[in-house]
């Protein structure tokens, strides 16, 4: 059997840098766990085992908001290939795009506060088709330039062959 999301013969997928879910642990972490703690922190006259169920409750959302983190986290992937470059991410909504180097027309690259005080950028590729747009994140900054150079360099190439 054939998966659709398989790597090209010829390369391997290269992943992303794991300080990407570190960083999704301190944005999405609080936002889940938030209501939990708050519901906790106002039912502090009520039952003990009202408490302890809330606070426990907080601790599962936790969990699971972890593990889908990390689950995220192992999605994300790329192949640079001779004329394209393949980006695929979701575990379980997965997606795969194939962006033509002649078809690029900008590379951005990108870091808020929090991706550059633990060292990692994004990338994104933009083509003229929005729906062909590709975006990689959770690169390290070193490789995030590299590959920028290289997308840049491969795109003017790409493009003046047309």
């Amino acid at each position: 059997m054939v998966d659709a999301f398989s790597s090209p013969a010829d390369r391997p997928w290269q992943g992303v840098s794991p300080r990407l879910k570190t960083l999704r642990v301190f944005r999405l972490a609080p936002l889940v766990t938030l209501p939990w703690w708050l519901v906790s922190a106002f039912a502090w006259n009520a039952s003990p085992i009202l408490r302890i169920a809330l606070v426990l409750l907080g601790f599962i959302a936790f969990g699971i908001t972890f593990f889908l983190i990390v689950q995220n986290y192992k999605s994300w992937g790329f192949v640079e290939r001779d004329e394209d470059l393949w980006v695929m991410h979701g575990r379980f909504f997965k997606k795969l795009v194939v962006v033509p180097y002649g078809r690029m027309q900008v590379v951005d690259l990108n870091a808020g506060p929090m991706e550059r005080a633990l060292g990692i950028a994004k990338v994104k590729l933009h083509t003229a088709a929005a729906t062909t747009d590709a975006v990689i994140v959770g690169l390290e900054n070193a490789e995030a330039s590299k590959l920028r150079d290289r997308m840049t360099a491969l795109g003017e190439a790409m493009a003046a062959g047309l």
